[in-house]
């Protein structure tokens, strides 16, 4: 996903979810038969560039596996520093669980 208006859009989006560290915006696809798009939002907070881009590595497995699972559309995963707590399984399972509710998808 790339562009200013794109982020803008997610960001004022009142469809988001919360679960722990992870939080996920959503905005639903324009048109049937779209495709899951995912943006990543991992702070300095976070840690050092190598831990944060460990973290996105992470996070677009997760995404990636999840995308025949969700809603098509625009999803901004976001991570707060105390993800570092969180083990793989632990970090797919509150991604799929805030990425759902975020997109009102029943479990």
């Amino acid at each position: 996903m790339r562009g200013r208006e794109a982020f803008r859009q997610l960001l004022r989006s009142r469809r988001r979810a919360r679960s722990g560290p992870v939080t996920v915006h959503f905005v639903p696809a324009d048109e049937a038969g779209s495709e899951v798009q995912v943006a990543y939002a991992v702070g300095r907070n976070v840690g050092t560039a190598v831990a944060r881009n460990r973290w996105r590595r992470r996070l677009r497995v997760v995404a990636s596996e999840l995308s025949g699972q969700v809603q098509p559309g625009r999803y901004l995963i976001g991570l707060a520093p105390d993800v570092g707590r969180l083990t793989f399984d632990e970090l797919r399972e509150r991604v799929g669980d805030t990425m759902r509710r975020a997109s009102g998808a029943r479990q």
